[in-house]
């Protein structure tokens, strides 16, 4: 479940504002019972916004986190650490495949035993389809198909039970990162490929067979939009949690609040442990899905869904391990197309400070 966290300036600041909400920023749904009493969406924010305390606090890490950003722009590219630091994720390339198989078909097979349709709050049994799916992820036998079977089984979902699906719409970017990626090494697809391309084998007689890997390409769809697609679904699923289940029902978050003491950790009104919750998920999910400042916000999400793992015992775990694997695909990515670190910040970096060298 999703971290950034070897990266310096930016990174830092917003982990220090999370860690001050978690870990309100589980899935609400996953660890409270509905019904109840609570304030109104217009109450909610009023307690917010009416208290001096909390709009000082907002106004002080609006500040810290512009501070920051300022910072890594001018300094972030000279410091030694975070070059080799992206160096070596970026090393990691050859194992993102196998990254998002075992993100994606772990949980997808925890789903299928348990009796739930991707999310555990979607009482419908597929058992066949997702063991099925998720077995040939793991092995990574015919992945891209198994990645493909298993995005059109969650649409399907998505359709009969929407929008309660959404909460599992972390699958469809391991699905779609999965079927542009490949199965990555070690898999069983990359072992019949080297079969089929050695000369002499039995194997090599269906190298001229069409693959869906020929398909893609022949649509121009390359490896390098796989980090897009990740960073489309997965920011999605970050800025709708933390405004769907934080904002815009506080009623049961504030009752994660209550059943976790969480203002004996940080003494502040249950009110603005909610906010800042929902506040820290939507910027970071509005980050990944822009391509702003991706490793870091990537990182935050990493721990943030780190301090829910240690902090509610009654979470179920395994319905985040796609996040953590989908931040951590990022990690390796970084933004790829279409995204803000490829425009504007590199020219906020050049007129901030010295554009660093070649």
């Amino acid at each position: 479940m999703q971290s950034d966290w070897r990266r310096p300036g930016l990174a830092g600041t917003i982990v220090a504002v999370l860690l001050a909400s978690r870990p309100a920023a589980a899935h609400v749904d996953y660890v409270t019972e509905d019904g109840g009493s609570g304030p109104s969406v217009t109450e909610f924010f009023v307690a917010v916004f009416s208290e001096p305390l909390n709009i000082a606090l907002l106004a002080a890490g609006g500040v810290g986190v512009t501070v920051a950003t300022l910072g890594w722009l001018r300094y972030g590219d000279h410091v030694e650490d975070v070059t080799v630091t992206r160096r070596t994720l970026r090393s990691y390339q050859p194992y993102l495949g196998w990254l998002l198989r075992l993100a994606t078909g772990l949980p997808l097979m925890g789903a299928g035993f348990g009796g739930y349709l991707f999310s555990p709050v979607v009482t419908v049994e597929a058992r066949f389809v997702q063991i099925t799916v998720a077995f040939l992820l793991l092995f990574g036998l015919a992945t891209r198909l198994a990645a493909l079977a298993g995005l059109l089984t969650y649409l399907v979902g998505l359709a009969t039970h929407f929008p309660t699906l959404l909460l599992g719409s972390e699958y469809a970017a391991g699905f779609l990162g999965i079927l542009v990626v490949g199965p990555g090494q070690p898999s069983a697809d990359l072992l019949i490929r080297r079969l089929i391309l050695s000369d002499g084998t039995i194997m090599s007689r269906f190298r001229d067979v069409t693959t869906v890997s020929d398909l893609l390409s022949g649509l121009r769809i390359e490896r390098s939009v796989a980090p897009l697609f990740i960073r489309i679904f997965l920011g999605f699923n970050f800025a709708y949690l933390g405004v769907t289940e934080k904002w815009l029902d506080p009623g049961r978050a504030l009752q994660v609040v209550e059943k976790y003491d969480l203002t004996a950790v940080l003494p502040v009104a249950p009110e603005m442990w909610v906010f800042g919750a929902g506040l820290g998920e939507l910027v970071v999910g509005l980050c990944i899905l822009t391509g702003t400042f991706t490793r870091s916000a990537a990182g935050a999400g990493f721990v943030i869904l780190t301090t829910t793992l240690f902090g509610l015992p009654d979470d179920p775990v395994l319905a985040h391990v796609t996040l953590f694997g989908l931040t951590s695909a990022l990690l390796i990515t970084g933004s790829g197309p279409l995204a803000i670190d490829r425009t504007v910040v590199p020219a906020l970096r050049a007129r901030i400070g010295r554009a660093p060298a070649a």
